[in-house]
């Protein structure tokens, strides 16, 4: 029997686009329609622009549609993003679905054939030259939180646990240092504990001393100066810039302990990616 070579990380992509496929079967075109938290897209235009990424990775040659016109198109990268969502915009909601559905089997596919040699192989990603399997873990970053843009406007929760999560909070780890010592530009000194709750429970410690270092609650070296607490949800809104602090707040669940200034003043900086 051959062995399995298929890198972890397409189950990864796998799991988030089965949600995907899950929290948009049934939809009416009235949810399909409704405004996401992103400027200038519906749900539908969210599930248009994961398919439409995922086609372009297959190598399928994008639509030529006219985006000037778009008043939240500004920068060349929005309007290469755009073109496959402008393309979809006169199609039902359900047809974009049956597109997201067979272009991610297909990804699927393709992704599965790849040998362990050119998932190593450097590539483009939006961090950077990275390993292809790197890039894909970005995308699965990027795949739920357009999930959970969906997930929120239509009602329908879910998904804010399981493996996929990883990869998730990799990106809120490795950005945290920036957000509160560069953004929020937090005094030397200060210790910082970030915790979430809900199905995914995580604690994230800063350490300002020259810069802002992420460690484990466990080598925060003594007390936080600030605790802040919130769900995963959250923190996932905040930090892809779809919720300000005063929305948070408002949804529930986030808690200060210690110095709440200082605490809101890095919620009001979370945003790291668009």
């Amino acid at each position: 029997m051959a062995e399995d070579v298929t890198d972890p990380v397409v189950g990864l992509l796998e799991e988030v686009w089965t949600s995907t496929g899950e929290a948009t079967e049934g939809l009416d075109e009235g949810s399909w329609s409704q405004p996401s938290e992103l400027p200038g897209w519906t749900v539908k235009d969210c599930l248009a622009h994961v398919a439409g990424t995922e086609s372009a990775l297959l190598g399928e040659p994008g639509p030529d549609v006219d985006v000037s016109h778009l008043a939240h198109v500004s920068t060349p990268f929005q309007e290469l993003m755009e073109k496959p969502v402008e393309h979809w915009r006169p199609r039902s909601g359900s047809e974009v679905r049956d597109w997201f559905l067979d272009v991610t089997r297909r990804r699927l596919g393709h992704l599965r054939a790849m040998t362990p040699e050119e998932m190593d192989a450097p590539s483009w990603s939006p961090i950077g030259e990275v390993p292809y399997r790197e890039f894909m873990r970005v995308r699965v970053f990027d795949c739920w939180m357009h999930e959970q843009d969906i997930r929120r406007v239509v009602g329908r929760p879910g998904h804010l646990s399981g493996p996929a999560l990883d990869p998730v909070l990799e990106r809120f780890r490795g950005a945290l240092g920036f957000v509160v010592g560069k953004k929020a530009d937090v005094v030397d000194g200060t210790r910082l504990l970030l915790r979430t709750t809900g199905p995914t429970e995580v604690a994230l410690g800063v350490v300002v001393d020259g810069r802002a270092t992420v460690v484990d609650e466990a080598e925060l070296g003594g007390p936080p100066d600030v605790e802040v607490t919130l769900p995963i949800g959250t923190l996932a809104a905040l930090g892809g810039g779809r919720w300000d602090r005063a929305r948070a707040e408002a949804e529930g669940g986030v808690a200060y302990g210690g110095d709440a200034q200082l605490g809101r003043r890095v919620l009001d900086h979370m945003a790291f990616t668009p």
